[in-house]
């Protein structure tokens, strides 16, 4: 008899805070119970950027360690407002520095699944897919689910 180590499917899931992230990392949890997977809700975290009379120009101060830990409790805010203080699966915080098409490609190596909401925060509100989604399932290296909010 061999002896088999299974590992839990890994289900990345990016969450924004915004109603469509919030909607996919419920989805994402959902599966998870019927597969036994784990949840990585992932995050991103960039120093904000100023428009100037020369462009764009990075801000004059930035406390990185106070907007990180800002993202952080964002997250965990948004996860646990969405499936409650006793998830009915493991779901593991994950907060990284970067833009968040590049965080998510990026937690998604060796991943099962990618799960992204149809919009987030930012652009256009009229748009069916905003741009991190639409980057995420042009170069995910794992299948890509996108959750689309229900009053679309």
């Amino acid at each position: 008899m061999t002896d088999q180590h299974e590992e839990k499917e890994r289900i990345v899931v990016g969450v924004d805070g915004s109603d469509s992230s919030k909607q996919a990392l419920r989805w994402a949890v959902r599966l998870a119970e019927l597969t036994h997977g784990v949840v990585e809700a992932v995050t991103a975290w960039d120093n904000p950027q100023f428009h100037g009379a020369l462009g764009w120009l990075p801000p004059s101060s930035s406390d990185e360690a106070a907007l990180k830990d800002r993202a952080r409790t964002e997250l965990t805010q948004a996860v646990e407002e969405t499936v409650g203080a006793q998830s009915p699966v493991d779901v593991r915080i994950e907060v990284r520095y970067g833009t968040a098409a590049g965080v998510l490609l990026d937690a998604a190596r060796d991943a099962d699944l990618l799960v992204v909401g149809s919009r987030g925060l930012g652009g256009f509100g009229g748009l069916l897919l905003g741009s991190v989604a639409q980057h995420c399932t042009q170069h995910a290296p794992c299948p890509v689910v996108v959750v689309r909010d229900r009053k679309d």
